[in-house]
């Protein structure tokens, strides 16, 4: 048993018992909605009161900061601000569902969306991805094509590297291009070949000739 706090928007009730429990375990939450909760459920107002970083609960605010402005000499007699204080002032802050952890708000798989938040098929994910991230829009590169399979044929197998194409190829394209490469192969070794062999025979001419000059000398 506890007393009770506050509420916050999401329907979350805070308690607090500071007789029956140990330090950082008297305070707690039930949560607004069991079936759909985590710890980043808990707004960061709240959050602070939760973990003990101070004893002024969100709910007491208004009274706090009435108290503290008593405390506050003014600089000025008179002045043009909307506000009579910057203690504790913060923006009003919308959340999705009140989920804090925007990483929530994400498809469960593709063309599926989440029926958990209400997020429809098709709708971009809510949460921050970093630069380079493959899932952030501004790091996609688009894909550029180096070539097709199918050239001449209608297309309908690009490719952007040799690997991807390779990956594309059938077995019997596959042992094609092996065999076209064992046949250039061969053709060079005859090339080579015949060209040593003329090469030796030039040399041979010529060792001939030169002994015939020194004999004739």
């Amino acid at each position: 048993m506890g007393t009770y706090i506050g509420c916050d928007a999401a329907g979350n009730r805070y308690y607090e018992n500071r007789v029956d429990y140990p330090f950082g375990q008297h305070r707690w939450v039930e949560p607004g909605d069991i079936h759909n909760y985590d710890s980043a459920s808990i707004p960061p107002e709240w959050h602070g009161w939760m973990t003990s970083m101070n004893d002024v609960p969100p709910s007491a605010e208004e009274g706090y900061i009435n108290e503290r402005k008593e405390q506050i000499i003014p600089l000025e007699s008179r002045s043009d601000a909307n506000i009579d204080h910057n203690v504790g002032h913060q923006e009003p802050i919308y959340n999705f569902h009140h989920l804090h952890n925007q990483s929530a708000v994400r498809s469960r798989g593709y063309n599926i969306g989440n029926p958990v938040v209400g997020l429809p098929p098709g709708v971009k994910d809510a949460y921050y991805t970093q630069p380079g991230s493959p899932y952030n829009d501004a790091s996609i590169r688009p894909r550029v094509n180096i070539g097709d399979l199918d050239e001449g044929k209608g297309g309908g197998r690009p490719y952007k590297s040799e690997k991807w194409a390779d990956r594309l190829r059938t077995p019997e394209e596959k042992a094609a291009r092996e065999q076209a490469k064992l046949d250039v192969a061969k053709s060079l070794y005859n090339e080579d070949a015949a060209k040593s062999a003329d090469i030796r025979r030039k040399l041979a001419m010529a060792a001939r000739g030169a002994g015939s000059l020194a004999g004739g000398n």
